[in-house]
């Protein structure tokens, strides 16, 4: 049997369903759901998760924020990150520093895809980005 697909969720994906955000819920639960379910190895960056921990406890509180990033943690792995990754990031050419790192944090964890509804945000892409309803699509 062939290893599952790697992905790397952007945070946009995972506060898609946190907040039941529309009209984006739908296709980003099913994404997420491929990686609850094993049909795809999910990563997450360590910098998304100390935003989402940061939004969580602002709207309800830091112990929501805990359940939270602790129910998340059950399927999704986090990527490794480090100086090196960094480095790397600062000498990609986007505009925005955090979609670098997410990109290198892909990299790092060897993610066959990275998912996001900001595809745009991630040229040049050094490995192919996808959409939440792609990956489902993918795995089905």
């Amino acid at each position: 049997m062939a290893a599952p697909v790697k992905a790397l969720f952007d945070l946009n994906v995972l506060l898609d369903v946190l907040q039941k955000r529309e009209p984006f819920y739908a296709d980003s639960a099913r994404a997420l759901a491929c990686a609850e379910t094993g049909r795809v190895q999910g990563f997450v960056a360590p910098h998304s998760l100390t935003t989402l921990f940061y939004l969580v406890a602002k709207d309800q509180s830091p112990a929501a924020a805990r359940v939270t990033l602790t129910s998340l943690l059950q399927f999704l792995s986090i990527a490794p990150l480090d100086g090196t990754t960094i480095e790397q990031a600062l000498n990609l050419p986007y505009r925005d520093f955090e979609d670098a790192v997410q990109m290198m944090a892909a990299v790092q964890c060897k993610a066959d895809y990275l998912v996001t509804r900001n595809r745009r945000d991630f040229q040049p892409a050094l490995l192919p980005v996808i959409q939440p309803a792609e990956l489902a699509a993918l795995v089905s």
